[in-house]
């Protein structure tokens, strides 16, 4: 089995990929596909803790109306905030509701830590009906101040790298990110990839590990998503796909307007210009939601 890739690109951050994205991973999974989520990189705060690696007897969340034999709902059953909350996995001898022993449920030996990654991807995860794990994000920046992050590899801090400038950096993790998505590609049947911030930015293609590098090597065809509520939406998507070297323009196979209000006839005849001028079409308009990302 080798996934196909569809990744949804930006034009900003805050343009809503990971919303988009999330809402992927559902479609495909509601069409009886085995979906994973996937971002190379992500930086941010909010985390979860997971299983370090996707359990091999199964891929997806434990069926609806499970009860976890330690107490609670499986379906909302979270992983500990830390391994010593919980005693790193669930009681020994615990057995997991949806088959199996609970330490093989966790994915690897008793002894296996749990690891974080984005809660945007833990989220991708559960759209997907896929079990959470590392590989989905395999690299975790969560800042500590204006210049400087820890890192987190693989689902661990890992303070060499934390030391490094970035640019020094991106080699460094580039063979796991690769790895990553490698073993995820290789045991599902879509994955969803969300890309950071923007493709375009000149400033940083050299030393990117999450953006176009990661297209091509999934060779995965690309969605680009503009906030249209921010206004400039069509000056965004066209200096976008302007400033891509023009073997990644083809890998772009649509726009999609985002957090749209009103009339969308009212956009008419920006999409059909903008096809003409980039030979991209506006595949979608998707109307601003409470809580819309």
């Amino acid at each position: 089995m080798t996934a196909r890739c569809v990744m949804v690109l930006g034009t900003s951050s805050g343009a809503g990929k990971s919303w988009i994205a999330t809402a992927l991973c559902r479609h495909y999974a509601n069409q009886g596909l085995k979906v994973a989520p996937f971002k190379a990189q992500n930086m941010s705060n909010n985390a979860r803790v997971v299983a370090p690696t996707l359990p091999a007897s199964h891929g997806a969340l434990p069926p609806e109306g499970a009860v976890s034999p330690w107490g609670g709902s499986a379906g909302r059953f979270e992983p500990p905030r830390s391994p010593a909350a919980h005693g790193a996995l669930p009681p020994e001898g615990a057995v997991s509701p949806w088959g199996g022993p609970a330490a093989k449920w966790a994915g690897q030996d008793a002894d296996a830590p749990w690891g974080e990654i984005g809660s945007a991807q833990y989220f991708q995860a559960l759209a997907a009906r896929a079990e959470p794990d590392v590989r989905m994000n395999p690299l975790l920046l969560k800042p500590e101040a204006d210049t400087r992050s820890q890192v987190v590899l693989m689902g661990q801090v890992d303070h060499a790298l934390g030391e490094l400038p970035w640019r020094g950096r991106s080699e460094r993790v580039w063979p796991q990110i690769a790895a990553a998505l490698d073993a995820l590609r290789a045991s599902h049947d879509v994955v969803v990839i969300e890309g950071a911030g923007s493709p375009a930015e000149i400033n940083l293609m050299a030393s990117d590990v999450v953006n176009l590098r990661v297209a091509r090597h999934a060779d995965a065809r690309c969605l680009l998503v503009t906030d249209i509520d921010r206004g400039g939406a069509f000056a965004h998507l066209y200096g976008t796909w302007a400033l891509l070297p023009e073997a990644d323009r083809a890998r772009l196979r649509g726009f999609v307007l985002n957090k749209f209000r009103g009339d969308a006839a009212l956009l008419a005849p920006a999409p059909e210009q903008l096809r003409q001028l980039t030979g991209v079409p506006t595949l979608a308009v998707v109307p601003m939601r409470f809580g819309h990302g």
